[in-house]
């Protein structure tokens, strides 16, 4: 009898000047009704209904805590609340953006509008975009292969020479004078606009090849001078992290340096590596102005990225929205550009879910 007076006696002291756990609820549920009632005041609105019930919430939640549990939880719990509405507030955005695009791109996403270019069509309905009688609106076909060929390009550059790059800095470089002159530069890079890298890669083409050399190819090496930073960044961070028992493990069995790097060393952080490829070809995807200056803008298909100008998804969007086919709403020009976008963040997502299966594909294997 006595244990369990002790034990209760030890329960009621742990859990003194604590709230009951549906304290918080209750306080919440009131800051809703109490911030309904004073956006009504002011002119109800949804944001404004949002902040109010927002900051009633966290001011008297604070308040609560602070007299029922004392001043050292009621600040821990404001800290939290604050940390919350930060990471709510970063999501706002994002929500906002999906559901605009979803809305206004999933009615424009069709077999016309994903098979076939813009090739011949000139207005919303006119005799140019009829074909057997049947009116044709166009699509983004030529754009999406566009797309895809300059950024596949961009990537075949990019990749290998950003992967060689980071392996030197961290395995051989070791803080010498070429290793500091190539991270200065490389940091640079990374922050140079997306239209210079245009204009040089135009430059390059046009001292080589002639003025106005207008392709693909030279629009994935326009893209190439962006992904390339991004690349070596993220993939000598990765290279870093790697535990250097491991190499001196290798090391000590008699393997070479280049066969440690490329057996232990790469595979190890290749689930790193792949996420930056990943984070390099979302950066580029969507890049619009060095494409107008290196690619130029076309609506028919091309599949030579050496020969002729090509269309993408960002230019295709641009000339959308600057060259409306109709004055008046509903617009398929604007239609075709919000099925544009939502396409556009389709391939990005679906690359970074093929950056994942690639990385756990490829990460060395685990045993408990």
């Amino acid at each position: 009898m006595a244990a369990n007076q002790t034990l209760q006696r030890r329960q009621s002291q742990l859990t003194r000047g604590r709230l009951p756990s549906y304290a918080v609820w209750v306080v919440l549920a009131a800051s809703v009704v109490l911030g309904a009632a004073l956006s009504a005041l002011i002119g109800f609105s949804v944001v404004g209904w949002a902040v109010i019930t927002a900051v009633v919430f966290v001011v008297t939640a604070t308040i609560v805590t602070a007299v029922g549990e004392g001043e050292r939880r009621a600040k821990d719990r404001l800290v939290t609340f604050l940390v919350y509405g930060a990471f709510l507030l970063a999501l706002l955005p994002l929500v906002s953006v999906l559901w605009t695009v979803l809305e206004r791109g999933i009615p424009g996403l069709s077999y016309n509008f994903l098979f076939t270019s813009m090739n011949g069509v000139t207005g919303a309905v006119d005799n140019a975009s009829v074909e057997n009688g049947t009116p044709v609106l166009g699509g983004a076909y030529h754009a999406v292969i566009g797309t895809l060929l300059i950024t596949f390009w961009a990537t075949l550059i990019s990749v290998p020479i950003g992967l060689l790059t980071a392996v030197y800095l961290v395995e051989y470089g070791q803080g010498n004078r070429l290793a500091r002159a190539i991270t200065f530069f490389v940091d640079v890079m990374t922050g140079i606009p997306s239209i210079v890298a245009g204009l040089f890669a135009a430059a390059l083409f046009a001292l080589l090849f002639g003025p106005g050399t207008r392709t693909g190819f030279v629009a994935a090496v326009a893209l190439s001078v962006l992904m390339i930073p991004v690349v070596v960044r993220s993939t000598e961070e990765m290279l870093k992290i790697v535990p250097n028992e491991l190499r001196e493990a290798a090391y000590a069995l008699g393997v070479r340096k280049w066969r440690t790097i490329t057996r232990v060393v790469i595979p190890t952080a290749i689930s790193g590596i792949a996420s930056g490829v990943t984070l390099s070809i979302a950066r580029v995807i969507g890049e619009t102005a060095p494409i107008l200056v290196t690619a130029g803008f076309a609506s028919s298909i091309n599949w030579n990225v050496f020969s002729g100008w090509m269309g993408t998804l960002p230019t295709f969007i641009y000339y959308q929205i600057l060259t409306p086919t109709s004055p008046t709403a509903p617009d398929p020009s604007t239609q075709r550009a919000w099925a544009a976008a939502l396409l556009l963040i389709l391939m990005v997502m679906l690359l970074n879910l093929g950056a994942r299966l690639i990385a756990s594909m490829f990460a060395p294997k685990t045993s408990r």
